[in-house]
């Protein structure tokens, strides 16, 4: 090796060992994160192999047999039930209309929140949004019980004391998605929209002051300004959302439905449970499970690369 080479490698081993011994404290601390992933992620994902052999309670994952037709059994059983069918069309539909009534409902709110000129008005408005974020889905299930029924919710009596008849919210099937989508919306909006706010106050205050000499009235400067300025986290949200398209909650579906609207609740999830947990298939709702993340990576993967064509910076 050459003189020259030899003390080039010598500066960049110095130059390494200077940075390590000086920041060695934030990798310690990135340890800690990396080693929850690894044992609680990545580790449990050897048991993807169930999708693909017998299962049995007593033997080790490792010492299990391989299902018939090359390991694609439970693969091709879960094809083959309609219940399956039925659960992947419900979540696809769900998610859509999630996506296109939940996502740009958060926007709206944050833009016209940024708008208000009554900051004390504007903190209670976004508390008070953000509030039904902390409650579980089972609690939400129980006010809408008592809210929505057919006969004794507040919300029927009230429209049949003004001459309406009764709706069935929760009852009827194209009712109870409406009802179920709403309620989402409901309990998301005030999240999304704290970083919605947050990404508004990165924006360059100069800007909305060029505008104002120019003329421009507040719903040009929303148009033009703000919307262009918080659009990477739009893009960046809308990525992260489509990603979950084929993706599944299991305590919203399974907390408001009820045997009237199985029809249109029973999901993936929901499948999963009761054929998986209740009904002790474990291979066959490892394969859905499997089946459902799959999808979902080539869904965030694709909206990723349509994002970056589009002049976008995507997620990574």
């Amino acid at each position: 090796m050459k003189t020259s080479q030899k003390k080039l490698l010598i500066t960049k081993t110095r130059k390494s060992h200077n940075y390590i011994k000086r920041y060695w404290t934030l990798y310690l601390l990135l340890a800690i994160p990396m080693l929850y992933f690894l044992l609680f992620r990545y580790t449990p994902m050897s048991y993807i192999q169930i999708a693909f052999k017998k299962y049995s309670i007593v033997q080790n994952v490792w010492d299990m047999k391989w299902a018939d037709n090359h390991g694609f059994e439970y693969f091709i059983k879960a094809f083959s039930n309609r219940d399956f069918f039925y659960a992947l069309r419900n979540t696809i539909t769900l998610n859509f209309l999630d996506l296109l009534i939940g996502f740009p409902a958060p926007i709206i709110l944050s833009l016209l929140l940024n708008e208000l000129a009554f900051k004390r008005f504007k903190r209670v408005t976004q508390t008070i949004v953000y509030m039904p974020h902390f409650l579980s889905w089972i609690i939400i299930s129980g006010l809408a019980l008592q809210l929505l029924a057919p006969t004794n919710g507040l919300v029927n009596i009230l429209l049949n004391f003004i001459g309406i008849d009764s709706i069935p919210f929760l009852n009827d099937p194209s009712h109870w998605i409406w009802t179920y989508i709403f309620l989402g919306v409901w309990q998301s909006i005030g999240w999304n929209t704290i970083i919605y706010l947050a990404a508004i106050t990165g924006i360059n205050p100069e800007l909305y002051e060029a505008a104002s000499v120019d003329g421009a009235n507040r719903f040009k400067k929303m148009w033009h300004i703000t919307l262009p300025g918080i659009r990477p986290t739009i893009v960046v949200l809308l990525i992260m959302s489509l990603g979950r398209i084929l993706g599944s909650e299991f305590d919203r579906p399974y907390a408001l439905g009820n045997n009237l609207v199985k029809g249109v609740s029973n999901v993936i999830s929901t499948f999963v449970y009761t054929n998986g947990i209740r009904g002790l298939q474990f291979s066959l709702t490892t394969a859905v499970g499997l089946f459902q993340s799959v999808i979902c990576v080539i869904f965030l993967l694709a909206a990723n690369a349509i994002a970056k064509k589009s002049g976008e910076r995507g997620i990574w």
